[in-house]
């Protein structure tokens, strides 16, 4: 657990812990106490979830225990990103996310959406069997940000969407105004570098890590 005492705030418990419900109350109380929106997400909610990821990463977590973290995030950033947007406090990025179509798996997908909201992206998800025609779209709604586009397939067969979806973004001309990452269980960081993407990533907090860090360098 961290040392400072602000980051083991009620929230910052409830989120490592997964308790969702405790986290949506503890969220509106600091809210209360007259935190800034920013701040509880930089100070509660983001350093929660690098904990949950190193106790993943450690194997001291597991897969249920990284969802009800996430859940209780998703909480916390349901009352949080109004306030946010209102405030007009810039994200890390947008990420745009979805199953690749053909594919209706939505596990991992939901896991590495809900991981990057609590690491202080905005997210959009997609959902399921999402055409590169749907990704490319969003991506021209939103022109002018950091965006990444999160692509997962579950099925070898539905990975050539993948390359189909980078391919359309280089057509369209989006290729320089996004960052692309792919990731599932038939993809491998040798098929990523083939089809020209621009990370990959085996796990949430992985992926979370690679967000920021192209956000960071992002030109």
């Amino acid at each position: 657990m961290a040392e400072n005492e602000e980051e083991r705030s009620e929230l910052y418990l409830a989120i490592v812990d997964g308790d969702f419900d405790v986290a949506a109350e503890a969220t509106q109380a600091l809210i209360d106490e007259g935190l800034s929106p920013d701040e509880i997400l930089d100070k509660h909610v983001v350093p929660a979830m690098d904990e949950v990821g190193a106790l993943f990463d450690e194997g001291e977590y597991f897969v249920p225990e990284l969802l009800m973290a996430s859940k209780a995030a998703q909480e916390a950033m349901a009352t949080l990103n109004p306030l946010l947007k209102q405030a007009g406090v810039e994200k890390q990025g947008l990420v745009v996310i979805g199953t690749v179509q053909g594919d209706m798996h939505d596990i991992g997908k939901n896991l590495v959406a809900a991981t990057l909201e609590g690491g202080g992206f905005e997210v959009i998800d997609l959902g399921v069997n999402v055409a590169p025609e749907d990704f490319v779209k969003v991506v021209k709604e939103r022109l002018g940000e950091k965006i990444f586009v999160c692509m997962s397939a579950l099925l070898t067969t539905t990975t050539p969407k993948m390359k189909e979806t980078i391919e359309l973004l280089a057509k369209e001309g989006l290729t320089g105004s996004v960052r692309t990452l792919v990731g599932g269980a038939p993809v491998t960081r040798e098929f990523a570098e083939q089809i020209g993407a621009d990370g990959y990533s085996d796990s949430a907090n992985e992926c979370v890590a690679l967000a920021r860090e192209l956000a960071a360098a992002w030109e």
